[in-house]
């Protein structure tokens, strides 16, 4: 069956390049479904079984995983008040330093859980209160992508994903802030920065990561059960791995882009970012799917039973990593850079030359610091006790070359080759005003600017690219270590960021480690079960960020404010270099 996957989705993938230009584009921000979409794309929610729970149950009901919170409301033993009420509770009293969210819609919500405790709602996500990201329809919330385009944008209808998360019975709490039309980390859409890391409040220094930095910083701070994300260039994955989170992203057309807000009709991939490999399965189940309205959706193979890939992994006795469909031990691909040693910088690293233009010659020099140095160290050896640990689980550990020509077809040049497709999605803005697009120009004008010879030229490398990974990784492995997300982000592939340990060297509190593992198309289970066995071994995924009065820095110490320090005037800004270096 891999091997009949593997064909199929190089042939999607192929006529899928080849039709780009056919996609229906939302234009000036108002998209209109076409008549009776709504009804078509409406199903009756998955019924699931939920695992049992694994860990004495918290007292305080934010800190329950979504698994934990639908089981306690399924049995009685909660409402969903008193579950939206403790999550509204912690909004209010912490967003103001996080700001994940742009929307609050606290009446809807408790409105919403009123009418699921008199129901009983028997949907399997009922009364569970979800965070979504501002580029997903919300029929009658504002929907900005935190764009000055989409500032007054209120859709009437929801995005498919969404509205099959609502069916099966969770709650919308509010919109999460996000990079400006999916580009870079969240922000205003003139760059000041919003969302910080729910482990590092006070430190901007510290990435949220992606431009799903809101969902991920909700989840983290314990202000929503789960939340929902978008990934073109890491935004699912980066996230999860910076806040100690698992987050998901799956094959390209598994989940129903319609009703997103678009940015690269090739690469755009809609997932959850949830608190463990559970609670990311149940909310894939419910996600996932053909939708009419969603091409790319069609003609997949079915959706596997994600929650019994997470009920069934690491219960076979001493060995109990084998994979669910082949038998024998899961293979393990790893690449050879997951476990390369960084190289120590020369010297500690200058401050900026705050009177050299960091968009002239200097940027590309830039020094890495010392305590990136020790940051990557703390990662290297996490990665070799997380591969320790699922050796030690049953699977097999299998080393890998680089399948050939790697390094030029993952190259920053074919990478950006997805730039046309968002710039002919918003040509129509780009002729209006071009400042609408904020600090997000840039990749906007760059994509206008870019051959059509070398855009033909980047889709072809592409298909290369897959081809290689296809037969030259997983003819030997069933999962592959990833050190970033934009090979499987180029080509479609599932990817999963999970947690796998913590340091502190780098800044001197503690920080949560991921690790990336990818998968051939259509084995979201395969990855979901490995490290739901993971996470039954570990309990990196247990640990919680302290409350941002607990995390309060030492007065003096920079962290606070903006980027000179406490009381310097408001946070700090993201300019055209950030957009560039750090951007999707």
């Amino acid at each position: 069956m891999g091997e009949l996957n593997r064909r199929r989705f190089l042939e999607r993938m192929t006529a899928l390049t080849a039709t780009a230009i056919a996609t229906p584009t939302t234009l000036r921000g108002e998209p209109v479904p076409p008549p009776g979409s709504r009804a078509g794309r409406r199903r009756p929610a998955p019924a699931f079984e939920l695992p049992p729970a694994t860990r004495p149950q918290p007292t305080d009901l934010a800190e329950l995983t979504l698994a934990e919170a639908a089981r306690l409301i399924r049995d009685g033993d909660a409402s969903a008040v008193e579950l939206v009420e403790a999550y509204l509770r912690r909004i209010a009293r912490w967003d103001p330093r996080y700001e994940a969210f742009n929307t609050v819609v606290s009446e809807a919500a408790l409105e919403a859980a009123r009418m699921a405790d008199r129901t009983r709602g028997s949907g399997p996500l009922a009364g569970v209160p979800l965070a979504i990201k501002d580029n997903f329809f919300t029929a009658g919330v504002r929907t900005t992508a935190n764009s000055f385009i989409f500032e007054d944008f209120v859709p009437d209808f929801d995005a498919t994903s969404w509205a099959r998360l609502r069916d099966a019975g969770a709650i919308l709490l509010g919109k999460t802030q996000m990079g400006p039309l999916a580009t870079t980390a969240a922000s205003t859409p003139t760059g000041e920065r919003t969302t910080v890391n729910a482990w590092a409040p006070h430190h901007e220094n510290v990435s949220p990561s992606g431009s799903s930095s809101g969902s991920a910083t909700a989840v983290a701070a314990r202000m929503a059960a789960s939340s929902t994300g978008t990934q073109t260039g890491g935004s699912i994955t980066n996230p999860s791995n910076a806040q100690g989170l698992t987050g998901i992203k799956p094959t390209m057309g598994r989940v129903s882009l319609y009703g997103v807000l678009p940015l690269t009709y090739t690469r755009d991939h809609p997932g959850p970012l949830a608190r463990d490999a559970v609670d990311a399965a149940a909310m894939l189940q419910v996600m996932a799917g053909p939708d009419p309205l969603d091409p790319r959706s069609l003609g997949l193979p079915p959706v596997p039973d994600y929650l019994a890939a997470v009920r069934e992994a690491g219960r076979d006795g001493d060995r109990p990593l084998v994979h669910p469909e082949r038998g024998g031990p899961l293979r393990i691909g790893v690449l050879p850079d997951f476990l390369e040693a960084p190289e120590p910088p020369a010297a500690p690293a200058p401050e900026p030359d705050p009177d050299i233009d960091r968009i002239g010659s200097s940027f590309p020099q830039r020094d890495r610091t010392q305590s990136a140095y020790r940051r990557e160290v703390a990662t290297i050896e996490a990665r070799q006790r997380m591969l320790a640990t699922l050796e030690d689980m049953g699977a097999d550990i299998v080393e890998l070359a680089f399948p050939d020509h790697w390094e030029t077809l993952t190259s920053f040049n074919f990478n950006n080759v997805r730039l046309p497709e968002r710039s002919e999605i918003f040509l129509e803005h780009l002729r209006d005003d071009v400042r609408r697009f904020g600090v997000s120009l840039a990749p906007w004008i760059n994509g206008l600017l870019l051959p059509a010879a070398e855009y033909v030229r980047g889709s072809r490398a592409r298909l290369i690219l897959l081809e290689q990974i296809l037969e030259g990784v997983f003819g030997r492995c069933d999962v592959v270590t990833q050190t970033a997300p934009f090979p499987f982000d180029m080509v479609g592939l599932p990817l999963i960021g999970f947690p796998i340990g913590f340091e502190s060297d780098s800044t001197g509190y503690p920080r949560p480690i991921g690790a990336k593992f990818g998968a051939e198309p259509y084995a979201e289970h395969h990855l979901l079960s490995v490290i739901a066995a993971y996470q039954r071994a570990t309990d990196w995924h247990l640990r919680r960020p302290a409350n941002p009065d607990e995390l309060r820095p030492a007065e003096g110490d920079g962290a606070e404010g903006g980027p000179d320090g406490p009381g310097s005037g408001g946070r700090a800004r993201y300019d055209l270099f950030d957009v560039i270096e750090r951007g999707e």
